[in-house]
């Protein structure tokens, strides 16, 4: 049953969200249908600024928005969640307007589901781009063995620590950004990470982290669409679950690969910007981390 929100809006104090607060920012993602995904919320919450309402009918929260930081370019906005009792009531406007005067001049961009599209809108961001999510059981047509994941010149392999230096280096060249406040936090978040080569240098890499009942493929970048089929179907072969993975809907090519080999589109997300532009080489961008956003 709804309950009674103090008026006006402006009553609800936000505050910093730190890592005290995982299990009430897991207990609002299970509240809106969402995997618990702690293990994401610890990365985020230690990566990025998560902004809270407190619950004043309860002990948790209310709302949640977590904004990671690019640097003066760009900053992505993800988890913006209301608690289902508050839901329509304005919570979500009033919290992300907050986050985008704490902004400032900086540019932010997010994933927009098709709900969530008209606030933002409303909010001044437009449309930039697509991402298509896929999930189900991989079934890759290639032969088993090791040498399904290499190529005439291109080897798969895990990746480590000691990849992080050339992981950094290749994502800045592809995202156009420096995101390394968040990789170097792959080894130990992500369940398998993934590096391809050629000649000895890094030409993609893939992380597998866990969601739910699904392992989640993201962040990928690859040189080119062979080679993000290698790293899907090496990290496909590294779980027993259901995979998910959200793609850029301008690579045809892996999102029909993707179908073939069993999975299935299930929903959509629209990239959005305020104030900024895409700064990211999609033709070697193929998957986001994760960030959902609402």
């Amino acid at each position: 049953m709804p309950s009674s929100l103090p008026r006006p809006l402006s009553d609800l104090p936000i505050r910093r969200l730190t890592r005290d607060d995982l299990v009430a920012c897991a207990d609002l993602s299970e509240d809106r249908g969402w995997p618990r995904d702690e293990e994401r919320w610890t990365l985020l919450l230690a990566a990025g600024t998560g902004y809270g309402i407190d619950d004043p009918d309860s002990k948790g929260l209310m709302a949640s928005c977590v904004v990671l930081s690019y640097g003066p370019e760009m900053a992505a906005v993800g988890m913006l969640l209301v608690a289902g009792r508050h839901a329509r009531r304005g919570v979500g406007r009033y919290l992300m307007q907050r986050v985008i005067e704490a902004a400032g001049d900086t540019p932010l961009s997010l994933h927009a589901t098709t709900s969530g599209r008209p606030l933002y809108e409303e909010l001044g961001f437009a449309p930039v781009g697509r991402t298509i999510r896929l999930s189900g059981a991989l079934r890759p047509p290639a032969a088993t063995g090791s040498e399904t994941f290499s190529g005439p010149e291109t080897v798969i392999r895990p990746g480590s620590a000691h990849d992080l230096r050339a992981v950094v280096r290749l994502d800045s060249l592809v995202f156009g950004l420096d995101r390394t406040h968040l990789l170097t936090r792959l080894p130990t978040f992500a369940d398998h990470l993934r590096v391809a080569e050629e000649d000895g240098e890094l030409s993609g890499f893939a992380a597998l982290s866990p969601s739910g009942a699904n392992h989640a493929v993201g962040p990928l970048i690859a040189k080119n669409t062979s080679t993000a089929k290698l790293l899907v179907a090496s990290l496909a072969a590294a779980t027993d679950r259901p995979l998910r993975v959200d793609v850029d809907a301008r690579h045809d090519d892996l999102l029909d690969w993707l179908g073939h080999c069993g999975l299935r589109s299930d929903s959509e997300t629209t990239v959005m910007s305020l104030g900024g532009r895409q700064y990211a080489d999609w033709h070697r961008y193929f998957a986001p981390f994760s960030l959902a956003t609402g």
